[in-house]
């Protein structure tokens, strides 16, 4: 015999069917004055049917939020603009947030106030960092400068949109992911970089040279991803069920593949060139390769940065990025490979190309919402993806994208070599967070420094002293960190707030 209650019960669940996904969607972008991710990310949604919607622009300096909301509504007005979008600069971060669906993190402070003192300091202590953006003394200085902003962006988020998926491109990669979710265990988080998409087109080129078959497209080149953002390692590589480090072997023997170049050389090249010398001799010495540029790999394997520079360096086919290419980068007028300028599209002044970035944000956009899946590689918390390394830690690996759903692929151990190198920069990393955690604990995070493989080459006096000095020069960006608490300051001369 059923009874009332029981009818009821069935009746009620009976009407609470779930609800179809909405292909209409908000996203936030945070860093919404962005002058290269922005720009990509609005022609990549223009040509995208799938999913439509709003997006909110945030950004501190809400006059670029303003000029890229205007852009992005220009964009929608191209011919060739198959897309639905709406675009609006938002003056209050809350507001941006509330309700989105996706949040995209793009963000940097000004680097004529930071990022020169990254690179020119510690060159004076005679590290000569290629890069400075996500490791080394330079790098440890941004993640000091990010962990606190991105604690809080963790946040808010978990406050005003629990349920986004918030895609992460800021550097440090590792440093910022991972304070998000220190902040709210429960985000929906991806790191996202674009370093491994170099190794499978590496790896499609070599495809290309060697078979008959023109060159495949990156998607076609299937590999076992695992490691760190900008020192992945890669022990697996197919195409078409071919063993890629076959015809890497191969490559290898070929004249010219390995070579030197000179300081001449490299003299007017681009700081983003890449000649994969670097990849190459890895590959030799471990047997595994890594996905990373060159540029990356010598900051995280830094024999390559020892020596004369920059002789030592640009042997390697490697060029140094200056502190000059990083404050006009930041300038108004700038404009190069990295950089847009919009206004000039909009008046002009330059060709448009409503082209695809080659970026997967969308990609992911889509497939989160409504769309079938995709495998990638992501910055994610190691839950076991990468059995060696420890728990928690943020590690990059592939992952299987579903509506709704990201699942990291079991990638395996380390080599012992390997993951010997990988496990120093996964500690100082968690030592970083735990300082940022522990009250903004300086001499904690001066730990970190030293453990760091570019510093250790000093003593630990000299690297106080370029702790020191580069606290002291962008000591307004520090204000979480109790500098005034901490005794390694204290004990130097460097530091003079």
């Amino acid at each position: 015999m059923v009874n009332d209650q029981q009818l009821i019960g069935q009746s009620s669940h009976q009407q609470s069917l779930p609800k179809l996904p909405d292909d209409r969607v908000k996203i936030t972008y945070i860093g919404g004055g962005s002058r290269q991710w922005a720009p990509n990310l609005f022609r990549d949604l223009a040509l995208c049917t799938e999913v439509e919607g709003e997006v909110a622009l945030y950004d501190i300096n809400y006059e670029s939020a303003e000029l890229n909301a205007e852009f992005g509504n220009w964009v929608q007005e191209r011919e060739g603009a198959v897309g639905d979008w709406e675009y609006e600069a938002v003056e209050e971060r809350d507001r941006a947030l509330d309700g989105a669906d996706f949040v995209i993190l793009s963000t940097q402070f000004n680097p004529a106030e930071t990022f020169v003192h990254d690179l020119d300091i510690p060159e004076e202590y005679g590290i000569y960092g290629a890069v400075a953006a996500t490791i080394g003394p330079g790098g440890i200085l941004r993640a000091m400068r990010t962990i606190p902003v991105y604690r809080e962006l963790g946040a808010a988020i978990g406050e005003h949109c629990p349920d986004a998926w918030v895609l992460n491109y800021t550097n440090p990669m590792t440093w910022a992911t991972r304070a998000l979710y220190e902040a709210f265990p429960d985000i929906n988080a991806l790191g996202l970089c674009h370093e491994v998409f170099h190794a499978q087109d590496m790896l499609a080129d070599l495809v290309g040279e060697y078979f008959d078959v023109g060159r495949p497209d990156r998607d076609e080149i299937d590999m076992n991803v695992k490691g760190i953002n900008h020192f992945t390692w890669v022990d697996e590589a197919y195409w078409r069920g071919i063993d890629l480090f076959d015809v890497i072997d191969y490559h290898l023997q070929q004249d010219g593949a390995t070579r030197e170049f000179s300081v001449a050389e490299m003299a007017d090249e681009d700081p983003f060139v890449d000649n994969n010398q670097v990849t190459f001799e890895l590959y030799r010495r471990f047997g595994v390769l890594p996905a990373a540029g060159d540029r990356h790999l010598v900051e995280y394997a830094p024999w390559f940065i020892q020596g004369t520079m920059p002789d030592d360096l640009n042997r390697w086919g490697v060029k140094r990025t200056t502190s000059e290419y990083r404050s006009q980068h930041w300038e108004d007028d700038a404009t190069d490979h990295q950089t847009y300028d919009v206004k000039s599209w909009m008046d002009g002044r330059e060709e448009f190309s409503l082209a695809e970035s080659g970026e997967i944000a969308v990609d992911l956009i889509r497939t989160l919402t409504s769309g079938d899946m995709m495998k990638t590689h992501v910055n994610l918390p190691n839950r076991g993806q990468i059995s060696d390394l420890p728990d928690g830690a943020v590690v990059e690996t592939n992952a299987l994208i579903t509506p709704n759903n990201a699942k990291p692929i079991t990638a395996g151990p380390l080599p012992r070599p390997v993951r010997t190198q990988l496990r120093t920069h996964v500690d100082t990393h968690e030592t970083l967070i735990e300082a940022a955690v522990d009250g903004g604990n300086v001499d904690l995070a001066f730990q970190a420094f030293l453990n760091d493989p570019q510093v250790r080459s000093l003593q630990t006096e000299t690297a106080r002293e370029l702790f020191a000095e580069l606290v002291d020069a962008e000591a307004d960006y520090l204000d979480e960190w109790n500098l005034g608490g901490s005794a390694v300051l204290s004990e130097s001369d460097a530091y003079q707030q």
